[in-house]
């Protein structure tokens, strides 16, 4: 199977359940939002260790591996509007439920939150920030979406929790890393010597 088809020479592109739309579509850069989004946890993955990990490591590890797979799932979902033909794996409740769970439950790990948090500590927490704001990013283009056509109200819950997700595993990452988070001080608050 060869990976170019020549077929969206034309600037369209296929859906799964049929028919084409214009490549500039908004359900098209929704579901290529969530394409992003699942590369940056490609990339926070690939910034963990790969020798010697700490069960931390192992953790955060196996959780994203389960979150770029649900990312494939909801950009499926976004990809195959209102019924089609064949079975499509969709985002559903019990989906949005365990990233709530993993929320808590991370929480439960760190100190409460103070002061708003710069992106940044270890590579795995700057990646995990980037994949936070491409999430928050793909929920406007879902939200734009579904003003206009039918989108699961399940796809929208999801990433909006997913990015509350992505944020509490960068701090817990950078807490389990002994690494001190960076935080937002305003310019009126600093002082000479920190320039």
């Amino acid at each position: 199977m060869k990976v170019y088809t020549r077929t969206g020479d034309d600037g369209t592109t296929a859906l799964f359940g049929g028919g084409r739309v214009a490549k500039s579509h908004p359900r098209i850069a929704a579901y290529g939002t969530v394409d992003e989004a699942n590369a940056a946890l490609g990339m926070a993955r690939a910034a963990l260790p790969h020798h010697e990990r700490s069960p931390h490591d192992v953790r955060t590890d196996g959780l994203l591996q389960r979150l770029q797979n649900e990312l494939f799932v909801l950009g499926g979902d976004l990809a195959s509007p209102g019924d089609v033909s064949y079975p499509v794996p969709r985002i559903e409740p019990h989906h949005v439920q365990a990233l709530e769970d993993e929320i808590d439950a991370l929480t439960a790990d760190l100190a409460p939150l103070k002061h708003f948090v710069l992106p940044g500590g270890t590579p795995c927490a700057a990646a995990l920030h980037l994949g936070r704001t491409v999430s928050r990013r793909a929920e406007r283009l879902v939200v734009e979406t579904a003003a206009l056509e039918q989108v699961s109200v399940e796809a929208i819950q999801y990433l909006n929790r997913l990015s509350d997700l992505l944020f509490t595993l960068a701090r817990w990452v950078n807490h389990q890393s002994g690494v001190a988070e960076p935080v937002w001080a305003p310019v009126a608050d600093r002082t000479p010597d920190d320039a």
